[in-house]
C-alpha cells in the first residue's frame, strides 16, 4: 500500500517527502522460522508495567491505543477519551488512520513499523509495547482486532499480549504471526517526544513526522527532527524539516542555517536551494537569494517549477524593495 501526501507550507516552500511503502503484501512465507533460527532473542521478556484496559465489544482500538500512549507518558489517554476520536460506530471498529490521527493529537509521533517480526521483537526487547492489527478470522471472512504485544518467551516460542478482556494472553509465535500476516503485518509504536523507536528507519520516521509539521504541531515536530538529525546525521531531510518549520515561524536566520546544513549533506536537491532562496529574501540577502534560485534552476533543468525559481525570487525582491 503506497500512501502519497503533500505538505502545504506558506511562502511557496517545497517539502521533500515522497511516497513510502507502509505495509507488506500478505503473500510469501512466514518469518517465524527465520526468527527462531537466528537465535537472536534467547532470553524471555515481558513488559509487566504495561497498563491493561479490558476491551468492550468493538472497542479494541481505543483500548489498545490508550495502552501505548500511556506508556509514552500521555497519562490522560483513556479508552473513554479516545473512543470519540477513533471509534467508528458504523464500522463497529477503528481504522488505522484514526489511530494515527489520535496519536498526533496527543503530541506523539505515530511510527508505523517495518512489517517484520524482527522489528517487532526489537521494540519489545527495548521496552516498547507494540500495537498490532490482527485478523482472528479467515482471509475471506476477516475478524479484525487490535492488541498490544508486551512479551516473548523464546523457549516456548510464545507471544504475550494485552488483548480483549485478557490481561495476559499467551499465543504461539506461529499462530500470532499468521493472524498478524493476514492484517499485512501492520504495527504501531509510540515513544516519548524526541525519542526514536528502537527499530526506526529514516524514511518511515520522516513520513510519520511530516503530518505533524503539516498540522503545525511544531514543538513535537521539532523534537522529532532534532532526534532524527542526531541519529542520522547523513540525512538531509531532518534539516529540511527544521528549516521549513523555522521559516513558517518567521525565524528566517534559523531556516537559512538548516537549509545550508541540508545542502552540505545533499548538494543536488534543487528544492532545498529554492527554499533557501526564500529564507534569504526575507532577510534582505538579495544577491545570495538570486544565487540560490539560479542553483535550483540549474539542478532541475527538466522541472518547470524550478525553472521559474529565479523569476519568482526576483519578483519577491522587487516587492520587498518596493
Amino acid at each position: 500500500m503506497f500512501r502519497n501526501f503533500a505538505v502545504r507550507a506558506p511562502m511557496r516552500l517545497l517539502v521533500l517527502f515522497g511516497a513510502l511503502l507502509l505495509s507488506a503484501c500478505a503473500a510469501g512465507p512466514l518469518q517465524y522460522d527465520e526468527l527462531v533460527e537466528s537465535n537472536q532473542y534467547t532470553t524471555p521478556v515481558e513488559l509487566l508495567d504495561t497498563p491493561f484496559h479490558p476491551q468492550e465489544a468493538y472497542q479494541c482500538g481505543p483500548a489498545a491505543l490508550a495502552t501505548i500512549l500511556q506508556v509514552s507518558g500521555v497519562d490522560d489517554a483513556t479508552p473513554e477519551r479516545l473512543a470519540d476520536q477513533v471509534y467508528l460506530p458504523e464500522r463497529q471498529g477503528s481504522l488505522q488512520m484514526e489511530l494515527l490521527g489520535a496519536t498526533r493529537r496527543a503530541s506523539r509521533v505515530p511510527y508505523v513499523m517495518a512489517p517484520t517480526l524482527d522489528a517487532l521483537m526489537t521494540e519489545v526487547y527495548a521496552g516498547n509495547p507494540v500495537l498490532v492489527l490482527q485478523n482472528l478470522g479467515l482471509p475471506r471472512w476477516p475478524m479484525w482486532h487490535y492488541a498490544v504485544v508486551i512479551g516473548y518467551d523464546p523457549e516456548d516460542q510464545q507471544v504475550v499480549l494485552r488483548s480483549g478482556t485478557t490481561e495476559r494472553e499467551i499465543m504461539s509465535l506461529r499462530r500470532f504471526e499468521r493472524t498478524w500476516k493476514m492484517a499485512d503485518y501492520w504495527a504501531l509504536v509510540v515513544t516519548e517526544p524526541g525519542v526514536l523507536p528502537e527499530s526506526a528507519e529514516p524514511l518511515r520516521y520522516f513520513e510519520a513526522v511530516a503530518p505533524l509539521e503539516q498540522q503545525q504541531r511544531w514543538d513535537v515536530a521539532i523534537e522529532a527532527y532534532q532526534a532524527a538529525a542526531e541519529a542520522w546525521p547523513g540525512e538531509a531531510t531532518s534539516f529540511i524539516g527544521l528549516g521549513n518549520i523555522a521559516y513558517q515561524q518567521q525565524r528566517y536566520g534559523d531556516a537559512e542555517f538548516n537549509y545550508y546544513q541540508a545542502i552540505e549533506i545533499n548538494p543536488e536537491q534543487a528544492a532545498t536551494y529554492f527554499n533557501l532562496a526564500w529564507a534569504l529574501v526575507r532577510q534582505a540577502k538579495f544577491n545570495a537569494a538570486r544565487s540560490a534560485a539560479n542553483e535550483a534552476a540549474q539542478l532541475a533543468a527538466d522541472d518547470e517549477r524550478m525553472q521559474q525559481a529565479p523569476a519568482l525570487i526576483e519578483q519577491a525582491i522587487e516587492d520587498t524593495q518596493g
